[in-house]
Parts: C-alpha cells; sequence; structure tokens
C-alpha cells in the first residue's frame, strides 16, 4: 500500500479518516475560510436566499475562523463598489467577524497576500476563498482551494463541505536559480510546456532544490499560478524556511504535515531551472509563451507592477534593482500587494527608486489585473505585467494586450519600452 502526498494528509486529517487515495470524496472540516468585496456580496445573496426559502441563518459556524478582505474594487471604483463594502461591513457585524482588513484603515491588501503576511492560515489546515487564486496560500503546505459563492455559504453554515481528493502532479525543480530568473519564468515554463488544462481537479506539488533556496514571496508565485493550469490547488511542503516565515507572524500553534517518502504521484516532471531563460506569457492565454528575447521587437505601451502573483516584496525589490538609476519611457504603474509591503517598500527606498523612475504608485488593491480601475487598458494599448491572466479583456479593453512576465522583464522592459529580457538592460 502506498504512502500519502501532503494533500492526501491534509485531506485525511480534516475527514478524520487513517487514510485517503485519489479519486476518495471526503467530508471535512475548513479551518479557515475568507470571503472578499467580490464574493462576500454574492455570500450573502445566497444566504438571503435560503432565508426566504424558510431558513433562519443566524451565526456562521465559527466566527473566529472567518476573515474578510477589501481588495478588488477599492478605493471604491463606482455606486456598485460602494455599496459591496458596506455590505462587508455588515456582515461582519451581523456575524461577528472580528478579522476584517478594511481599505485606508491600517493594515489591507490583496486577500491572497493577506492569508499569508499576517498568517491567517496556518500549515497543515484546510483554508477556502472566495477567489480562484485562494491556492496562493498552498506554499504554507496547506490544502488552500478556491470555491464559489453557494459553496462559500455552506461552508460559512456548517464549516464542512465535500471534497474530492485530487490526483497530485509532482513538479521537481533542480539547480541553482540564476539571478535574472524568477518563479514566474519557471511557472509560465511549465504552464507553457503542459498547458492550461494539465491540472484539472488536481494537486500540483513543488519540491526540489530549487524550490529549496527560493524565499517564500517566490514560492508563493509558483502555487498562486497552479490556478491558471487549471489545479484544484498547489501546495509545498513546509520546510525551515516555511516555519521561520510563519513563526515571525504568529504565537499560534501549527502542526507540520509532510507526504510519506512512497507516495504515488500521477506524474512527475522535472526542471533543471539553470537552463532556463527569462519567459513571457503572449496574448491570450498563459501558456501562449516565448523567451523575452524572441519579443524584443514588441513595442509596448505599459508596464504594470501589481497583484497578488507579482507585487510582494521581493518582487518589488527586483524590480527596484532593475529601476535604480534609470528612466521608464512608458507609462509604469506600481501597486504593493499590502499596506505592510507598501510600507517596507518606502522604508527600505524602493518607493523613491519607482518614482525617480517615473512610475505611478497606487494603493494596495487587485487594481488592473482584474480589469478593475488603476490603470485598466484602452483598446489596442499593450502592457507587459506581472499579474497572472492575459484573456481577452482581462485588464481593461477586450482589444488590447497583456504580456505576462515576471517583475525583473517588467521593470526592464519600462526601461526600454518594448519587452525586453533583464540581461540586456544590466549588462547593456
Amino acid at each position: 500500500m502506498c504512502g500519502m502526498t501532503i494533500t492526501e494528509k491534509i485531506l485525511a486529517r480534516a475527514s478524520n479518516r487513517e487514510r485517503v487515495t485519489a479519486g476518495d470524496v471526503v467530508f471535512a472540516s475548513v479551518d479557515k475560510v475568507m470571503v472578499h468585496d467580490v464574493s462576500g456580496p454574492g455570500v450573502m445573496m445566497v444566504l438571503r436566499e435560503l432565508e426566504r426559502k424558510g431558513k433562519r441563518v443566524e451565526r456562521v459556524w465559527d466566527p473566529d475562523r472567518v476573515w474578510i478582505a477589501e481588495d478588488h474594487f477599492v478605493p471604491a471604483v463606482d455606486k456598485i463598489a460602494a455599496e459591496n463594502i458596506i455590505t462587508l461591513e455588515r456582515m461582519s457585524e451581523r456575524f461577528g467577524i472580528k478579522k476584517h482588513f478594511r481599505y485606508g484603515l491600517g493594515q489591507y491588501g490583496i486577500c491572497h497576500t493577506l492569508s499569508h503576511e499576517e498568517a491567517m492560515v496556518l500549515p497543515g489546515e484546510v483554508y477556502v476563498g472566495g477567489d480562484s487564486h485562494t491556492n496562493t496560500t498552498g506554499a504554507l503546505g496547506c490544502f488552500a482551494t478556491g470555491m464559489g459563492h453557494t459553496d462559500i455559504a455552506y461552508v460559512l453554515i456548517h464549516g464542512k463541505i465535500w471534497f474530492r481528493v485530487p490526483e497530485t502532479l509532482l513538479f521537481r525543480l533542480e539547480g541553482h536559480i540564476p539571478t535574472y530568473i524568477m518563479a514566474k519564468d519557471i511557472i509560465l515554463k511549465i504552464i507553457g510546456d503542459s498547458g492550461t488544462d494539465v491540472a484539472n481537479y488536481k494537486a500540483m506539488q513543488f519540491a526540489g532544490s530549487a524550490v529549496a533556496e527560493m524565499p517564500m514571496d517566490e514560492r508563493f508565485t509558483l502555487t498562486n499560478m497552479t490556478t491558471e493550469a487549471g489545479a484544484k490547488n498547489g501546495i509545498i511542503e513546509p520546510d525551515e524556511r516555511t516555519i521561520a516565515y510563519v513563526k515571525e507572524r504568529t504565537d499560534r500553534p501549527f502542526k507540520v504535515l509532510k507526504g510519506d517518502d512512497d507516495a504515488e504521484y500521477e506524474e512527475v516532471f522535472t526542471y533543471e531551472v539553470d537552463k532556463l531563460e527569462p519567459i513571457v506569457a503572449k496574448p491570450y492565454s498563459p501558456a501562449n509563451i516565448a523567451y523575452a528575447r524572441e519579443l524584443n521587437s514588441v513595442e509596448i505601451d505599459r508596464a504594470y507592477i501589481g497583484s497578488c502573483t507579482g507585487a510582494k516584496y521581493t518582487d518589488l525589490l527586483e524590480a527596484a534593482r532593475i529601476l535604480k538609476g534609470r528612466k521608464a519611457k512608458v507609462r509604469l504603474e506600481v501597486l504593493p500587494a499590502s499596506q505592510s509591503i507598501y510600507m517596507k517598500a518606502l522604508n527600505d527606498g524602493l518607493l523613491s527608486i519607482f518614482l525617480e523612475a517615473g512610475a505611478v504608485i497606487g494603493p494596495p488593491t487587485c487594481g488592473a489585473c482584474c480589469g478593475a480601475h488603476m490603470g485598466v487598458l484602452a483598446k489596442d494599448e499593450v502592457c507587459v505585467s506581472t499579474t497572472n491572466r492575459n484573456f481577452p479583456g482581462r485588464m481593461g479593453h477586450v482589444e488590447s494586450k497583456t504580456y505576462l512576465a515576471s517583475p525583473k522583464v517588467v521593470a526592464a522592459s519600462a526601461v526600454t519600452g518594448r519587452i525586453t529580457d533583464p540581461r540586456d538592460v544590466v549588462d547593456g
């Protein structure tokens, strides 16, 4: 009998089973649940519909396990966005939810950054969120997955939900990461090689010597974009770096789970990262990849550094190293992923570098990533972006074009006004 993967072990614990295998259907307890200013109002509509049909919803199963973020349309972009914030206020008051990150009031920012920056989720837990990129938090060694309004409403009432235990694809990343390569290059390479449906309802697990040397911010980039491969969850087994990261942020106890040595994986992929080149995903798919140097003739109108994928502190730091002492030739927008990251970037001088390069610095919000505001694209505009999706209309007009790249590539491209390999700026 084969051992269990980390995903299987977490779901076994949560469903009070000694073991589970891929394909099993389990009724699992949820440790944490998140809603934001897009999903929260939708969830409340589901709860109101239940009440209209006669079911009284007087409380959530455990308000201390629920948290709320305001991130997609803040500061409010229109009247509907403003009403959604009021809906969240009423939701937290009604159900006694204390962990509510209100924009403009202390710490706030993108939900998938707050989840780990504020230790809202811990290793070994089951975490569900009303957003598809909830997978991000799996870099802590937890089972993290996104759900729709109805499922989140069910979890809020019962604290449990059905899962089919996913098969696991193991991606072994070996070798030393070159200075010009970031996790964004690696995950784009994987998606480009395997496609956007390679992991449909499967777990994507990352391991290997390259992962071991990655800072946590880079690991979150890997698990974040498992969503673009169709994955149910992305996950990395906790190590000393993970444990130290969590303990810096909370004194709450947690239990580290790891897969067995004889765990069974559906397929194993190996990448030698020291052989990789900077990668860009062309419109209109994260799988439509090319080397940055192959796209050197593509002129851009905008460069965007933001989102849960590309505005963590490490992302800002790497972009600033390229932009220092240089001027952007195109509009450059920088939106840190959280207020705490914004303050650290300010104190460390990164914001001065961005401003001196000519950048516009915005508040911690999802902004243009989802085509909300803070830099949406016009018809025919071309943008190179640290975000995670480049579908038609994702960042604005349906006839705009978004190229996905690492913060290094985006910064280098801002300097030249065309898609640029960072080596050609630093070495040139």
